[in-house]
């Protein structure tokens, strides 16, 4: 899938991010990297709201999973379980959220199971960068269900 492809597809399926204006620098079965504004996702403190960057790094954390499947052939649905955010420090601009599986090798089990009970689990990771410095990490729990055919 091509860049923009995930990009458009994000911002039809997911109205949020086209709100939150991301944008898809990148995206790979490998990793995805998501950008996004501070003006649209501001607080208070005129620093990115905690809501927004957790929101970024789980579109991330999700669309290398999605990306994922339909590279493996697999129709599904994919939603998140469970989560954990961590942050770093205060977002003051442009951030981006990088993505990949927390381990590789949790990849044949997941499709294995998968294809056997129609349903699988898998801890996908996102780190939330701005300027130089990580501003955030999210470890997730996803769970994709495979569609009738």
């Amino acid at each position: 899938m091509e860049r923009a492809d995930l990009e458009d597809y994000l911002h039809r399926q997911i109205p949020l991010s086209a709100a939150m204006r991301v944008d898809v620098l990148s995206g790979t079965a490998q990793s995805v990297v998501l950008s996004a504004p501070l003006e649209p996702n501001i607080n208070h403190k005129s620093t990115v709201f905690g809501g927004s960057a957790s929101a970024v790094a789980i579109l991330s954390a999700w669309s290398v999973l999605h990306l994922r499947l339909v590279e493996a052939g697999l129709a599904c649905e994919v939603v998140i379980q469970s989560n954990a955010m961590d942050y770093e420090r205060p977002i003051l601009g442009r951030f981006t959220a990088t993505s990949s599986l927390v381990e590789e090798g949790d990849w044949p089990p997941f499709l294995k199971m998968l294809r056997r009970k129609r349903l699988a689990r898998i801890e996908v990771q996102s780190t939330l960068t701005y300027g130089n410095a990580v501003a955030g990490r999210l470890k997730g729990r996803f769970v994709a269900f495979l569609r009738d055919a």
